[in-house]
C-alpha cells in the first residue's frame, strides 16, 4: 500500500476561492473584511511568513493594514497601536506576528488584543470558549488539520485519533476540537508527547495520527498501523549540504517509509502548512460577517447535548 497525499496547497486554494466568493459579496453590501498585521523586529521568517498573509489577503480581497515596527519598540508603544487597531472599524482581525524581540511580554500583547478581533485564537476568552463548546475564533493550524481531514473525506465520528504533541498552539486545541460533540469532532483523542514511554503502544492503535511534536522521524513505519491516516504538522530544518541553502524542511514524520503503510498521508511541506494563513483568513472574513451581524455568536448546539 502507497498512502494517498493529501495536497494542502490543493485544499487550501479551494478554500480561498470560496472565500474570494464571500468577499465579493460581502463587498456587494458595503462590507470589507480588514486584517491588521503587526510585525516588530526583522526575523526573516516571521518577514517572510507576514508577507505571505499579506499577499493571500490580496488574493481574496481582504484589506490589510501592514504595520512594521523596529526591534526596540516599546511595550507602551505596541500596547498603543493596538489599542488603536482594537477601535478601527475598518479592522475585523489583529495579526500580532510572534515571537516578539526580547523585552516585549507576548502575554499582554495578546491579552490585550479584542477578543472579538482575535482571528490567530490565541486569547484566553477565545480558548475557554473553544473548551466548554461556545462559538468561538478556533486556532489557525489547528483548525486547517480539521478541515484537511473533512475535505479529505476521513471519518472523524467515532474515529480513534493519537496527538504527538500538547502545545497550546496545536495539541490542546486540537485534541479539544476532535473529541467535541459535533458534526467536525466526536472523535475519542489520546494526547501523547516526547516524553511518553513507549509511543508507539498508542500510535499503532490510531485511526489517525497527527504528529506535533517540533522534532524529526518522531513518527516512523514501525509506530504505525496499516492504512491509518497520518496527518504532519511539523516543520523542522535538517542539514542536507546539497541544497543551496544548506538544510531541508522536513516533519515529525518518517514520510518515505511511513507512506508505504497509511492510506493517507501530508507531505512537508505541501500539506498543512498553506492551511495555517488560510484559517487565518477564514477567521478574519467570519469576523466581518459577526460585526455586520451576519454570523451572530452562539452556542453550537451540537455540542450541548447531553
Amino acid at each position: 500500500m502507497t498512502a494517498r497525499i493529501i495536497d494542502g496547497k490543493q485544499v487550501a486554494a479551494q478554500m480561498r476561492a470560496e472565500l474570494a466568493q464571500e468577499v465579493a459579496a460581502l463587498k456587494q453590501k458595503g462590507i470589507v473584511p480588514g486584517l491588521g498585521v503587526v510585525l516588530v523586529g526583522d526575523d526573516p521568517a516571521s518577514k517572510s511568513y507576514v508577507t505571505a498573509k499579506e499577499r493571500a489577503c490580496e488574493e481574496i480581497g481582504i484589506y490589510s493594514d501592514d504595520n512594521r515596527l523596529a526591534a526596540d519598540t516599546s511595550q507602551a508603544d505596541l500596547m498603543a497601536l493596538i489599542d488603536k487597531m482594537n477601535g478601527d472599524s475598518r479592522i475585523n482581525g489583529i495579526l500580532v506576528q510572534l515571537p516578539l524581540p526580547r523585552g516585549l511580554d507576548e502575554a499582554q500583547v495578546l491579552l490585550r488584543i479584542d477578543p472579538d478581533k482575535d482571528v490567530d485564537g490565541f486569547h484566553p476568552m477565545n480558548v475557554g470558549k473553544m473548551v466548554v463548546g461556545e462559538q468561538a475564533f478556533l486556532p489557525c493550524t489547528p483548525h486547517g488539520v480539521v478541515q484537511l481531514l473533512l475535505r479529505s473525506g476521513v471519518q472523524l465520528d467515532g474515529a480513534h485519533v493519537v496527538i504527538v504533541g500538547r502545545s497550546n498552539i496545536v495539541g490542546k486545541p486540537l485534541a479539544n476540537m476532535l473529541m467535541a460533540k459535533s458534526p467536525t469532532g466526536n472523535a475519542t483523542v489520546t494526547v501523547c508527547h516526547t516524553r511518553t514511554k513507549d509511543l508507539g503502544h498508542y500510535t499503532r492503535e490510531a485511526d489517525i495520527v497527527i504528529a506535533a511534536a517540533g522534532r524529526p522521524k518522531t513518527v516512523t513505519a514501525d509506530m504505525v498501523r496499516d492504512g491509518a491516516v497520518v496527518i504532519d504538522v511539523g516543520v523542522n530544518r535538517v542539514e542536507d549540504t546539497s541544497r543551496k541553502s544548506g538544510y531541508r524542511l522536513c516533519g515529525d514524520v518518517d514520510f518515505e517509509a511511513v507512506k508505504e503503510k497509511a492510506s493517507l498521508i501530508t507531505p512537508v511541506p505541501g500539506g498543512v502548512g498553506p492551511m495555517t494563513i488560510t484559517m487565518l483568513l477564514y477567521n478574519t472574513v467570519e469576523s466581518a460577517k459577526r460585526a455586520a451581524g451576519f454570523s451572530p455568536l452562539r452556542p453550537r448546539s451540537a455540542q450541548r447535548r447531553p
